[in-house]
């Protein structure tokens, strides 16, 4: 298929090549849809034909949207507060922890954001750090209001 979405006929050249009675093998990919087909020689361009139009008549499934960040806690900070907020900092929770429950929420940031989030929020007083560098664990120091 050309990037118009017209069949190219590939498999023509081949069946110059080919007796009639033979079969050949044909794989068709649109978007994330692979489809392969076998079919005898004289009747490869019907087929592709074919299931080129059934594809443009199918609905296409949408691609899974990303997590739309909400007002409140849209930022890595915002969500860490949030954790607080629902009281998951009841118990302390190492810098893995606190990423893996981000992620598990739809939200991917990088170590390093999170923990100058944590950081941040042990200065302002709303955690607290126990431990030792690379191993700090944090724990509401507060419960939230």
């Amino acid at each position: 298929m050309d990037t118009n979405g017209r069949v190219i006929n590939l498999a023509q050249v081949e069946q110059d090549e080919r007796s009639p009675g033979e079969r050949v093998r044909v794989k068709l990919r649109r978007g994330d849809v692979e489809i392969e087909v076998e079919s005898p020689v004289d009747r490869v361009s019907e087929v592709v034909a074919r299931i080129m139009e059934g594809l443009s008549t199918a609905p296409q499934r949408e691609a899974p949207s990303a997590p739309v960040a909400r007002a409140v806690g849209a930022t890595c900070r915002g969500l860490v507060e949030s954790l607080w907020r629902d009281g998951w900092f009841s118990e302390p929770r190492g810098l893995g922890e606190v990423a893996a429950e981000l992620s598990r929420r739809g939200y991917n940031y990088d170590a390093t954001a999170i923990s100058h989030a944590l950081t941040d929020l042990v200065r302002a007083g709303v955690l607290s750090r126990t431990g030792t560098p690379r191993t700090y664990r944090y724990v509401q120091k507060r419960p939230p209001d």
